[in-house]
């Protein structure tokens, strides 16, 4: 018998659930403390997180950070390697000149039309990240944005510890990104909202899965549709086919990273998951359902 229990922090909602009863609250109680710790750490609507001090240090000397803030910036740096670049976390600046500038849901759902601001990303390999030392430098002009791997990696770390301390099966989900430890299965819903008419359901084993998308978190601005999804390529909002993308694999990050990539590469898409043997569940805007890499349909 599954139980779980949810609660709001980093934007989202975040659920953990075991497979026994009696390990729940101890359970929450590990994952609340690492994600209180996470969001204070990384977040980037938090003007005293360590992730905008960094921020602001951009242009000047390499700065020591907390062993924390350095394995999310690791995590960040091998999202980035996974995708060749298509999950980048240099892109702050340009989700900023979306409009994405405070959490979600205080961003107003419509408004006046933005100023065309093409801003070049400078890439990942900009960043230069010492994780053995905790030191961390970044160019002038850079911000960095962990929104394309932090909930992952959270999930992914919060598993892990529920695991390593209690010697249980556990599930934990960050917005919609699922990581898992021990041998329990999992059933999981993959749907594009909770009310949603088309949905599958799946049984997770081990490992994550994520799921990105153009429908959570999108606006408008003089009538245009934006979301926040950024093609490094293009430094803006991906035009791309698909309105959610899931993808199971190794780990939570690894599963968020290829979904992502998959997003932006559009059309492309189905022919790379296929490549990097990634199971995965693609649906386009006008409802048809594709799936890549083995994915049981």
């Amino acid at each position: 018998m599954l139980s779980s229990a949810a609660f709001k922090a980093m934007g989202v909602s975040n659920t953990v659930a075991v497979a026994d009863p009696g390990a729940l609250e101890p359970s929450l109680d590990i994952v609340r403390r690492h994600i209180a710790a996470i969001d204070a750490t990384c977040s980037r609507f938090l003007t005293d997180s360590e992730l905008n001090a960094v921020n602001r240090s951009a242009g000047g000397g390499r700065v020591a950070i907390s062993r924390l803030l350095a394995e999310a910036l690791d995590a960040a740096m091998r999202a980035a390697e996974m995708t060749a670049g298509l999950v980048d976390p240099t892109v702050g600046r340009n989700v900023e000149d979306t409009g994405y500038i405070t959490t979600f849901t205080a961003v107003p759902a419509d408004g006046p039309p933005l100023e065309v601001l093409v801003r070049q990303v400078l890439g990942w390999h900009a960043v230069e990240l010492d994780l053995a030392n905790s030191t961390v430098k970044i160019p002038s002009g850079v911000a960095l944005d962990l929104g394309a791997s932090g909930k992952a990696w959270a999930a992914d770390r919060c598993a892990k510890a529920v695991a390593d301390q209690l010697g249980i099966s556990v599930l934990v989900e960050c917005g919609g990104d699922i990581a898992t430890s021990g041998n329990a299965e999992w059933p999981v819903r993959v749907a594009l909202d909770e009310g949603a008419q088309e949905w599958q359901d799946v049984l997770v084993r081990e490992g994550g899965l994520a799921t990105s998308g153009t429908t959570a978190r999108r606006w408008r601005r003089g009538g245009i549709e934006i979301h926040d999804i950024i093609d490094p390529r293009t430094g803006s909002p991906a035009q791309t086919p698909w309105t959610m993308v899931t993808v199971a694999a190794a780990s939570c990050l690894e599963a968020n990273a290829a979904a992502t990539a998959a997003v932006i590469l559009g059309t492309e898409a189905i022919a790379w998951l296929d490549t990097c043997r990634l199971p995965a569940r693609l649906v386009a805007a006008d409802g048809r359902v594709e799936t890549a890499g083995g994915w049981a349909a």
